[in-house]
């Protein structure tokens, strides 16, 4: 099995559509590559989603390595301004409440969780890899590998932070929502 570290993107732009990182993002991205650096990476992923490509670029830069997009690790819903805001946030509660729950605009809890499944099952003996995505998205892969009741509650309700880094062994999930680097301390969830 191989190292797959799931970057969650940096600080975004709080802006519809495909908003970019704020300052204190590509900040958290840089802290995310630099931890990242000695760690052997053989490849770069990045949802197509801006945020996430701006916070591969930065540990693509550190490692040498271009940046391969795949839509699998994208956002389960992404407020490209085609619904309310309104309706945008009470659907993805209701899809974050119902795994199977269709919304409006994007994928189901399950089936988000599902494709970034199939991704890190594609890929698992390239690693290590590092792969810039999205907190939604990351909470369904930890729901789908682990089971709702084995993912930290803080995540459900609150989400991953901003530049924290997920590391998994294949499909076993080893550090979850680890933000040291960003302070200088080790700090996550070890499940179990």
């Amino acid at each position: 099995m191989g190292i797959v570290y799931v970057v969650q993107h940096g600080e975004k732009e709080r802006v519809q559509g495909d908003p970019g990182l704020t300052a204190r993002g590509r900040e958290q991205a840089a802290l995310a590559a630099e931890w990242l650096r000695d760690k052997g990476l053989r490849a770069v992923y990045a949802s197509p989603l801006l945020r996430a490509r701006q916070t591969a670029e930065a540990v693509a830069a550190v490692a040498g390595l271009p940046v391969l997009v795949d839509a699998r690790v994208a956002e389960r819903m992404n407020w490209d301004g085609s619904v309310p805001a309104e309706r945008f946030f009470a659907d993805w509660s209701r899809a974050s409440a119902d795994r199977d729950f269709i919304p409006a605009v994007g994928d189901s809890s399950r089936a988000a969780g599902a494709r970034f499944r199939e991704f890190i099952a594609a890929n698992e003996t390239e690693g290590p890899i590092a792969v810039a995505c999205h907190g939604g998205v990351t909470v369904d892969l930890l729901r789908t590998l682990l089971g709702d009741e084995a993912v930290p509650e803080a995540l459900l309700s609150d989400g991953v932070p901003s530049g924290a880094i997920t590391t998994l062994d294949g499909l076993r999930p080893v550090l979850i929502a680890a933000t040291g680097h960003l302070a200088g301390s080790e700090t996550g969830h070890r499940p179990g």
